[in-house]
């Protein structure tokens, strides 16, 4: 065996045929992901899903639309059948795209959720994406009672390490290797969210368990980072709210969904495999 002269002889790692320095157009070809909050055509979880799927991926979409339908913009109008078939259409020959719901603010959910994917998914799940979040029910410090941070726990915080203990618990039986993202929302940037204290604490309980979680799953082979997208037009960027907004970006406009979303599908790809235990910005410049 050959060796690359660049890496000392006590490392030695073989050396790289031309081939494998060019990009991969599908470096996610054969593996399956589970995307959540992937209910809305106009959400982050869509466009990731989509990323997954042109890059290679089976993909499988959860979704709780009673969630969507409460708030100011409401669910997907074309629904749950609507957002697969936009990401059916990036898909590669003979790769898995399904559906299906789940309340994750039920503790006994996020691991039937894992191997629900898992078995639409052919018996196997490579790469966890947790994009969900509870919006609304939340306020400032004076108004802030326990019924709001028990439900930002439930749903931001404790359904996620539940589907990550789930999805480690998978793939201690399986081959080594994996990706799992999680998503935060700046919290610990700036001014904070004083508007949205529950929301913010529970967010911000995931971004301080990124390493934790890295090193407990870095045997496995698997790495954990978290994405904070910044300021992403989901829906309900409008009014004056979308004005000041935009102020603070250099460009002066906001992010769009595929633009943390293409962030988030290369963090699932081998060239991001010498990452994890990360918190990364995602923001486009924003100005606090």
């Amino acid at each position: 065996m050959t060796y690359d002269r660049d890496h000392p002889a006590e490392n030695p790692r073989p050396a790289l045929g031309a081939d494998a320095w060019r990009r991969d157009p599908l470096p996610l070809l054969g593996r399956t992901a589970l995307v959540t909050g992937a209910s809305r055509r106009a959400g982050i979880g869509y466009a990731v899903a989509r990323r997954l799927a042109a890059y290679g991926a089976g993909v499988y979409l959860h979704h709780h639309v009673a969630h969507d339908a409460r708030q100011p913009w409401g669910a997907d109008p074309g629904g749950p059948e609507a957002v697969a078939a936009g990401v059916r259409a990036l898909a590669v020959p003979g790769a898995v795209v399904a559906h299906g719901p789940a309340d994750l603010a039920r503790p006994d959910t996020p691991a039937r959720l894992i191997d629900t994917a898992a078995e639409a998914l052919g018996g196997r799940l490579d790469i966890l994406v947790a994009n969900h979040a509870l919006s609304g029910a939340d306020g400032t410090l004076d108004a802030l009672d326990a019924a709001m941070l028990d439900a930002h726990w439930a749903i931001d915080t404790r359904s996620v390490i539940l589907l990550v203990q789930a999805y480690a618990r998978r793939r201690a039986e399986g081959p080594a290797g994996g990706r799992i993202v999680m998503l935060t929302s700046g919290q610990d940037l700036g001014g904070g969210m004083p508007e949205e204290v529950a929301y913010g604490l529970a967010k911000g309980a995931l971004a301080s368990a990124t390493r934790s979680l890295a090193g407990a799953l870095a045997g496995l082979g698997v790495t954990v980072n978290t994405v904070n997208p910044g300021p992403v037009d989901t829906g309900y960027a409008v009014g004056e709210l979308r004005e000041r907004v935009a102020r603070c970006f250099p460009g002066g406009q906001w992010g769009v969904p595929d633009d943390p979303a293409r962030l988030i599908a290369w963090l699932a790809t081998d060239e991001a495999a010498w990452i994890t235990g990360q918190v990364i910005n995602s923001e486009g410049g924003f100005r606090r």
